[in-house]
């Protein structure tokens, strides 16, 4: 029988799938399948036909990604798990690496033969230690069984993993950043182009995936693009993690049908708002904007929520609550974009600094012409810098600004 859920295949209390356990499911099928009868243009055709599109926020499809670096020129090409989550209200890729490794090293060994690289990287934040360690066991056991290293089941095929750990700072989670801090530098992004499906790792074609997007892979390679497609509601493909925080009576990481509104999400997987009040506005991540109320029943897809004026991110779903002000709410993000911002740009420096400090003097009811000052330092610092933290420290205070003008005023009178 074909599984509803593809990644997450075992209830957390169950522990670690180890690599006897995978394999009893059909692990690594997909791997010796692509070996031995399937070429890169294929697999990249069937990621294709799955309309599978990347999970760490941009929403990129996997098959141009793949494609692009498959083409590319070079003697020598990368691959990248990018595990780098360190966003508050977002467990998923963390979930992934501690409890379904396998997932994740079979999908980058299928990456690295679709794109023509023979050595790979699994980014992880160092204080996630538990990931870590089960990270460290799999890649062993994995190698033991002949799932890597030199002519991979006799394929002729060789491809290797090594662990690279990352400090624990928000933009270490930025691919560029991933590639410096990979290369022994700071987690510093780089300016783009070049891209590095151009000029990535050591100046080489590097394909970067978000841990969640190569777990995805097996599964799909296994059951075939229409069955991942059929699993999507309402538009969308295939199934997608979502965190829901301690707002809802029962948080937690949930694997849900892509199309899912948010309203279904909150009630039927999170068992409903915890203190029963209404909600006035939703933030499908940290860095996207704030949808009001009236957004909840919004499909859960990357068109649909960019349609309605926000992003799904990384899906760390979140909500203010009717009587509740926003305004404390979009302070404490504007702090975490203060802290997070890594220094490198002017703009970026000027930008997270102001914001917060114009959010605590409206706070602490000393506004002043909050409103002139946060439009004039967002539309300075637009476009400039060299990721996007720009745009995600701005997203949530620019939205709340404009959908709850009343709470701002309040705050900033002292009511």
């Amino acid at each position: 029988m074909i599984p509803q859920s593809l990644l997450l295949t075992r209830a957390p209390e169950a522990g670690v799938e180890d690599l006897q356990t995978y394999r009893d499911a059909g692990g690594y099928d997909a791997l010796k399948t692509s070996l031995a009868s399937l070429t890169p243009p294929n697999i990249i055709q069937i990621l294709a036909a799955a309309e599978l599109r990347g999970r760490g926020g941009a929403a990129f499809p996997v098959s141009r990604k793949w494609e692009l670096a498959r083409a590319a020129e070079s003697d020598v090409k990368y691959v990248v798990a990018n595990g780098g989550e360190h966003e508050p209200g977002s467990r998923k890729d963390r979930l992934l690496i501690s409890q379904f490794p396998h997932k994740v090293i079979e999908g980058l060994a299928i990456a690295a033969f679709a794109t023509g690289a023979h050595a790979g990287y699994l980014y992880i934040i160092e204080d996630m230690a538990d990931a870590l360690a089960s990270a460290q066991r799999a890649i062993a056991d994995a190698r033991a069984a002949g799932f890597l290293g030199s002519n991979i089941l006799g394929s002729g095929f060789s491809f290797d993993i090594e662990i690279a750990l990352a400090p624990p700072t928000y933009v270490a989670g930025e691919e560029t950043a991933a590639l410096e801090v990979i290369e022994g530098r700071k987690a510093w992004p780089r300016k783009k182009p070049p891209y590095p499906g151009q000029s990535g790792l050591f100046g080489k074609p590097t394909t970067i995936n978000n841990v969640e997007t190569l777990a995805a892979v097996p599964a799909i390679l296994r059951h075939g693009p229409d069955y991942y497609k059929s699993l999507g509601v309402r538009g969308g493909a295939g199934t997608f993690l979502v965190t829901l925080d301690e707002r809802v009576a029962r948080p937690g990481v949930y694997e849900i049908p892509v199309g899912t509104p948010f309203r279904e999400a909150i009630e039927r997987f999170g068992a409903g708002v915890k203190s029963g009040r209404p909600i006035k506005a939703i933030l499908p991540a940290l860095s996207s904007r704030f949808l009001p109320a009236a957004a909840l029943d919004t499909p859960m897809t990357p068109d649909a929520v960019r349609a309605a004026g926000s992003g799904l991110g990384c899906a760390g779903i979140s909500f203010i609550e009717e009587g509740e002000s926003i305004v404390p709410r979009v302070l404490q993000i504007s702090q975490f974009f203060m802290k997070e911002q890594c220094g490198q740009c002017s703009a970026c420096r000027m930008e997270t600094n102001t914001l917060a400090m114009v959010m605590k003097n409206v706070a602490a009811g000393n506004g002043g012409e909050y409103a002139a000052q946060i439009d004039k330092i967002i539309n300075f610092a637009k476009g400039k810098g060299y990721c996007s933290l720009i745009e995600m420290a701005a997203a949530p205070v620019q939205s709340a600004l404009a959908l709850f003008p009343e709470d701002f005023a309040a705050a900033a009178a002292g009511r």
